[in-house]
């Protein structure tokens, strides 16, 4: 099992460069886990695409429904007063409490959060796993 960020997962229900990577991922490892957080930011993830007509509203729905299928049972409800995700946020410089979310969630489970933020890559190399380094171990 992984964490997978909210572009990861983005990348496999929504065909772009980043589909055949997020793919070989989810080839390696079907098993993908998120914080209840994702299904926000994936949300507005959609709205961007319909409101810039690359999308309808129909196959938002459609994607929205098969990406919450993946993550059913895999999702976690992360602590609003958890000090750890404020921790993480104030450790790395430009990283968001949404993104600290994701981190956090990794070392709880001890599983790596694939993603392919560069700031978080660099913020937390024992943690955070670029998706084309994933797909090859």
């Amino acid at each position: 099992m992984i964490v997978a960020d909210t572009n990861l997962i983005a990348y496999l229900f929504m065909n772009g460069r980043y589909s055949a990577l997020a793919e070989k991922v989810f080839a390696k490892d079907p098993r993908w886990a998120a914080p209840l957080l994702w299904r926000s930011e994936f949300r507005s993830v959609l709205l961007k695409c319909v409101r810039q007509c690359r999308l309808d509203s129909a196959d938002a729905l459609r994607i929205a429904g098969a990406a919450q299928a993946l993550l059913g049972g895999n999702e976690f409800a992360m602590d609003v007063s958890d000090p750890e995700v404020l921790r993480i946020a104030a450790e790395a410089r430009g990283c968001s409490a949404y993104d600290a979310e994701f981190v956090a969630l990794a070392r709880e489970l001890g599983l790596p959060l694939v993603t392919a933020d560069e700031r978080l890559l660099k913020a937390f190399p024992g943690t955070a796993v670029a998706p084309e380094l994933f797909a090859t171990i």
